[in-house]
């Protein structure tokens, strides 16, 4: 804990939302601040809990807030504390400043729109193999405020969201990582600068001893960069160039464009973290990668399958199809709004789409002309079809790629729900063969 007065310490905060991240806030404040709580599902049985009253819009509504500190999934504008938001807009903190005002180390902090999940746990499994006490945190991982035994020789890394980046107002990361940038989440930051913004709020918030490493062949990226002065060291990672490390990864999990890209990054911050490059080419060698991203469910001489349910949009599919031939595309769910499908004819001239669920038209007239394209209701009419294709064509290897391009809400939970259905559906075509 710092010395100095911290900005929390008895003041009188609102916790809205209590999911993980909102939980863990309250069982960190409960006895340093006065307290109150909050949540729109008014449903939930939060009080066996967390042992606490939920208090009514009527009851906030009469109180003067210190700090209110609201949950990554709020959306100011769309809540049912609304009003009160937008009345103490300069009030409103995040989890990630309150363990930032507790724990000012030399985290790593890494955002972007595809592969944030993949790189962080990457370079967490890179850093407990060279004997770090790393903690991986934020979006994945615990919820920042529920560590414990943390000292001085910890280091976080923090996969950090638009949405907890956008209301965070004293969070500081010694080191900062924007992936990339493509449009995304637009349907709740309302336009691409907002979502950009909220992104480099990351880089603008670092001090001038800080390291930010950026993609360097992002047009957006660039743009933003070069209309803003940053204080801090910016690294440039140069995702198409190899070095000598690169030739010694046999991983066929770094095959892909995507997480091409993601290996870059770590192997740049591995060399500023002055990091032992054998033991960082043991790690990547052995490295598993995450469920449901990118992972390949089954593979023999004539097919490999490809579970990517994580995918929610064209551009985090396009990273995997760019390396890909023959091709069975499987996608569907909530399309992402303004998406486009940015890959040619010519690439895509082996590759057959197959879109499932209710939204199949807005997929359909944004692969049109590129790709063959057919529709299904459901994951196993799609399958049944691809399986009947595949028995006829054996001559050569072809590929089951499920990488959604949408939202899973349409029908599931989340991505892992989507992921594991998929998986469960496989296996039954997998054993009745």
């Amino acid at each position: 804990m710092t010395k100095t007065k911290n900005i929390f310490l008895g003041k009188k905060i609102l916790i809205y939302g209590l999911g993980k991240s909102g939980v863990s806030s309250y069982k960190f404040l409960k006895d340093k601040a006065e307290l109150y709580l909050f949540d729109d599902d008014t449903k939930k049985k939060f009080k066996n809990k967390l042992n606490k009253k939920i208090s009514t819009i009527k009851e906030i509504s009469n109180i003067n807030f210190d700090k209110i500190i609201i949950s990554p999934g709020i959306d100011i504008l769309n809540c049912k504390l609304s009003k009160i938001l937008k009345k103490n807009i300069s009030k409103i903190y995040t989890d990630l400043d309150v363990f930032y005002s507790f724990y000012k180390n030399n985290s790593v902090t890494i955002t972007g729109t595809n592969g944030k999940s993949t790189t962080s746990k990457i370079l967490h499994e890179v850093l407990l193999d060279q004997k770090y006490d790393s903690r991986l945190i934020g979006n994945i991982g615990n919820p920042a405020l529920s560590e414990k035994k943390i000292t001085k020789k910890t280091i976080f890394v923090i996969e950090a969201s638009s949405y907890q980046l956008e209301y965070s107002q004293i969070f500081k990361s010694k080191y900062s990582v924007i992936l990339n940038i493509t449009p995304d989440h637009i349907e709740r930051h309302k336009n691409l600068k907002n979502y950009i913004n909220a992104k480099f709020k990351l880089l603008i918030s670092q001090s001038k001893d800080s390291v930010a490493f950026v993609k360097k062949n992002d047009q957006l990226i660039s743009k933003k960069i070069d209309n803003i002065n940053l204080k801090q060291k910016i690294i440039k990672i140069d995702s198409f160039k190899t070095n000598k490390i690169f030739d010694q990864i046999k991983n066929k999990y770094f095959l892909s464009a995507g997480n091409k890209e993601n290996l870059s990054f770590i192997l740049k911050i591995s060399k500023i973290l002055k990091l032992n490059d054998k033991i960082l080419i043991k790690t990547l060698n052995n490295y598993k990668g995450l469920k449901y991203r990118q992972q390949i469910i089954f593979e023999n001489k004539n097919l490999i399958i490809i579970n990517d349910s994580k995918s929610t949009s064209f551009a985090s599919s396009e990273n995997l199809l760019k390396n890909l031939n023959y091709v069975y595309w499987i996608l569907g769910g909530i399309p992402k709004k303004n998406d486009q499908f940015k890959l040619s004819k010519t690439h895509c001239k082996n590759f057959k789409a197959f879109v499932f669920g209710k939204n199949y038209k807005e997929f359909k007239k944004c692969l049109k002309n590129k790709i063959f394209v057919k529709n299904f209701k459901n994951l196993e009419e799609i399958l049944k079809e691809i399986f009947f294709d595949i028995k006829i064509d054996r001559l050569k290897k072809n590929i089951i790629l499920f990488s959604p391009a949408g939202a899973s809400f349409d029908r599931f939970k989340n991505f892992e729900d989507r992921g594991l259905y998929f998986n469960q559906i496989i296996k039954k075509f997998l054993n009745a063969k």
